[in-house]
């Protein structure tokens, strides 16, 4: 009898959002007999993305062929990633930023450099598109660790808010240690 290695893999699914989704998947995947690690799922812009680990008995190919009929049935494109599992080591954000702006091409770019030369480690981001399609404006939350602190962000964020012409808020996060 050959024992198969039990590997962690990444899985990331995109395609437009519907009612079920998430229900199929995982059920072929408890079927397979997969572990769930951690896991994201969002809708963005009338798609649904999913980046969620799974600890499967087999390779890769083995695994996208297993899932293949449900992505093949909701119209899922799949990617299957080598990973490795780094279960129990969540790391809690201390800070949390918003940004605000006219939505123009950089932004991103530019408030995340700043951020990250001020020792922001990012551990979620997201954004969306408000205003009108005559004025739209950026908005980003930004959850993270300050490696530096919290005056450098501070001077960071200024920053920003005069260079950029966005506006910006950070608050401190209280982390719960048990």
């Amino acid at each position: 009898m050959e024992f198969m290695v039990k590997n962690w893999f990444m899985l990331t699914l995109v395609g437009q959002d519907g009612p079920g989704i998430v229900a199929k998947l995982t059920g072929v995947l408890h079927a397979a007999n997969c572990n769930l690690g951690e896991a994201s799922m969002t809708r963005l812009g009338g798609n649904f993305t999913i980046m969620l680990m799974v600890e499967f008995e087999g390779v890769a190919e083995s695994l996208e062929k297993t899932i293949f009929p449900v992505c093949d049935s909701l119209n899922l494109r799949c990617h299957v990633d080598l990973i490795e599992g780094q279960l129990h080591r969540h790391v809690e954000p201390d800070v949390r930023i918003s940004v605000h702006g006219a939505d123009r091409a950089g932004i991103v770019a530019e408030a995340t450099k700043v951020l990250a030369e001020a020792g922001l480690n990012i551990l979620n981001l997201e954004s969306d598109v408000g205003g009108t399609s005559n004025a739209p404006i950026y908005i980003m939350h930004i959850e993270g660790v300050a490696s530096k602190g919290i005056e450098p962000l501070k001077e960071a964020l200024a920053v920003l808010d005069r260079e950029v012409d966005v506006v910006t808020d950070l608050s401190e996060i209280e982390i719960l240690r048990g």
